[in-house]
């Protein structure tokens, strides 16, 4: 649980930061991962820049933003959170009466507790969000007058993101892709970077001898993948034969995972695989549930074997885009599990296959040391999954198609598969359909 412990005193680092789809909070948020990562590079496009049907929007700022009474006692203050204020607010510092400021209030009824996430990336409009209890109580005097203050800058500016390639032997690459632009919501953001940062430096130092390339996005959801697509769309579309965006990792409750819009890549597949075997009680999701940014990845004219891998589903959990989202609804352990799928998804990517026997005909296996000397039930069992294995080894199915005939979890074959190649009996296809 070491792990899960160093990921959350991550999360509770960058808890306070007001990130958005710009400024400094994205700007210090990929800085303090970058301490995680010293490799990862931090690139950038500045305001104005198109990315297919979408435009970088102006670079958004908040030096503070509050609501105080003729006494000068603050009633509203983003000191406490963030949250507190709608993101992309443009500036504002006038007086008026509470009745008028209503109509600038943003609430959830159904949680009266709990402070809504609120956003105008693309509309010029200022507002508050507040808990619907502290609404009642500022109605219940509509004409008492409030000085209303705003201090926030929206200019020309840029969006930013961080990236790390880490090399395999090769060519071929898995896209993780996760995202940097929510504020003070601990399930639904900082799980996806605490976990990704973790993953990242795994892949780094405990698989050196990793096959596959990995390619590693810390972006804004939406407009970021978009600007990054606009930019490397040929060069991914040739080389990823799978993805996984990494989002809600760290709470307790469950597992869960949407589906490509194809339903059936390499990526489907191996999340299919790895949570029916270690978590069986988890819920898959189809494309048609999408909310993330497997919707860029996935759209047509697109077309990346793309899905999402999360703990409780984004817009499933009552706490979700509220302030009720914080450091107690992750925990060690949530983050820990988050982080072992990941990992166990990888670790089947880089074994999967297919494999193509090397022999016309069943293949001697005595002559080669592989037939055990003596029979017993438990040598019959291990032969018998060596002799399927090599009958279905025909460079188009892959361990996951195989496990699946036989019933076995296909990380429990890649010891014989290892083996079978030592001894010269399979060697990894060749063929296209080794990368789909």
């Amino acid at each position: 649980m070491i792990l899960g412990t160093e990921m959350h005193s991550w999360a509770t680092d960058l808890f306070p930061m007001n990130r958005s789809l710009t400024g400094d909070g994205v700007r210090n948020t990929l800085a303090y991962l970058q301490k995680i990562l010293p490799e990862m590079e931090i690139n950038s496009a500045p305001t104005g820049t198109k990315a297919f049907d979408w435009t970088i929007p102006s670079e958004w700022n908040l030096t503070e933003a509050w609501i105080a009474d003729e006494d000068d006692v603050r009633i509203i203050d983003t000191a406490d959170t963030n949250l507190h204020v709608v993101g992309y607010s443009e500036p504002v510092d006038t007086w008026m009466t509470v009745a008028e400021l209503d109509r600038h209030l943003h609430s959830l009824v159904e949680l009266p507790e709990a402070i809504p996430y609120v956003t105008s990336y693309y509309e010029r409009r200022w507002g508050f969000c507040i808990s619907h209890r502290q609404r009642e109580r500022l109605l219940r005097d509509p004409d008492r007058r409030v000085h209303v203050v705003i201090d926030s800058t929206l200019d020309a500016g840029e969006l930013i993101w961080g990236e790390l390639v880490l090399p395999g032997s090769t060519d071929r690459e898995v896209l993780l892709s996760t995202y940097v632009c929510h504020p003070s919501m601990a399930n639904n953001e900082l799980s996806g970077p605490c976990v990704q940062a973790a993953v990242a430096r795994w892949l780094r130092d405990e698989l050196p001898d990793r096959r596959l390339t990995y390619r590693i996005l810390f972006t804004v959801e939406t407009i970021g993948p978009l600007v990054y697509l606009s930019r490397h769309l040929d060069h991914l579309r040739e080389k990823v034969i799978a993805g996984f965006v990494l989002t809600c990792l760290g709470d307790d409750r469950t597992y869960s995972w949407v589906a490509s819009r194809k339903g059936n890549t390499l990526a489907d597949r191996v999340a299919r695989h790895i949570l029916r075997q270690d978590q069986p009680d988890h819920t898959e999701y189809s494309f048609l549930e999408r909310g993330s940014d497997e919707r860029q990845y996935c759209s047509p004219g697109v077309n990346l074997p793309v899905c999402t891998l999360m703990r409780s589903k984004f817009g499933t959990y009552p706490e979700y885009h509220t302030s009720l989202d914080d450091l107690d609804l992750i925990s060690p352990e949530g983050l820990a599990g988050g982080f072992q799928i990941v990992t166990e998804c990888i670790r089947l990517l880089e074994a999967v296959g297919p494999y193509q026997v090397t022999t016309i005909g069943e293949p001697h296996l005595g002559a080669r040391g592989l037939y055990p000397t003596l029979s017993t039930t438990e040598t019959h069992r291990v032969v018998r999954t060596m002799m399927n294995l090599i009958a279905y080894s025909d460079g188009v199915n892959d361990l996951i198609a195989v496990a699946d005939l036989l019933d076995l979890d296909a990380r429990d074959l890649i010891g014989t598969v290892d083996e079978l190649v030592d001894a010269g009996v399979l060697r990894r296809s060749s063929s296209p359909a080794a990368d789909q």
